[in-house]
């Protein structure tokens, strides 16, 4: 009796990629991300939190910050749903960061960040499914906010650096602001960088 050829079943191929994955990129997910895996990851750094996000899509919640086991159960959401979480569990991770929203003419609209000291970089929502996750900027808040612009093709106005309290209350509390036409050596932020 010949041989059959092995021939690989659409499970078994399955089982094979989702191994080699695991290898590569870690652990296969089938279910969403928690709050506790995000925080519980050992290897937790920016770069890792900003490849977890790379699938999730846009979805605006205007002047609200969505709860975050939404978030992450959905897989939508927008910037300040991103950013306020990046700040969350990076900083407990260790890591220093800052919330950073930026005011455009233009394109109505807002946009926030979470700026990471360490890697001199931000966490952008738009940029979560690129190859490059981070953008590198001087960590004032008048060079983000350049940059931040820049990529929508934008001009800005003014820019806060803010605090978010916890998602027990949910408050922010803005602590710098730049104003675009305003002199840079009045920039709050001027001498601390």
């Amino acid at each position: 009796m010949a041989a059959m050829p092995h021939k690989l079943t659409r499970a078994k191929q399955f089982v094979l990629w989702a191994v080699t994955a695991a290898f590569a990129f870690g652990p296969l997910r089938l279910d969403a991300l928690t709050r506790s895996d995000l925080l519980g990851d050992p290897n937790m750094s920016p770069e890792r939190f900003a490849g977890l996000f790379s699938d999730f899509k846009w979805d605006v919640h205007p002047f609200d910050i969505q709860n975050p086991d939404q978030f992450l159960e959905t897989q939508t959401g927008d910037c300040i749903d991103y950013a306020v979480l990046a700040d969350y569990v990076l900083k407990r991770k260790g890591f220093k960061t800052r919330l950073i929203r930026i005011e455009m003419v233009g394109k109505n609209m807002g946009h926030a960040v979470c700026y990471v000291m360490e890697r001199r970089a931000y966490l952008d929502y738009n940029n979560r499914a690129y190859f490059f996750k981070l953008q590198r900027s001087d960590p004032r808040i008048r060079e983000v906010a350049t940059k931040v612009a820049e990529s929508f093709d934008a001009n800005w106005t003014f820019a806060q650096e803010f605090t978010f309290e916890g998602y027990k209350t949910y408050r922010i509390h803005a602590t710098a602001t730049v104003v675009k036409t305003d002199p840079p050596d009045s920039d709050p932020d001027r001498s601390s960088y």
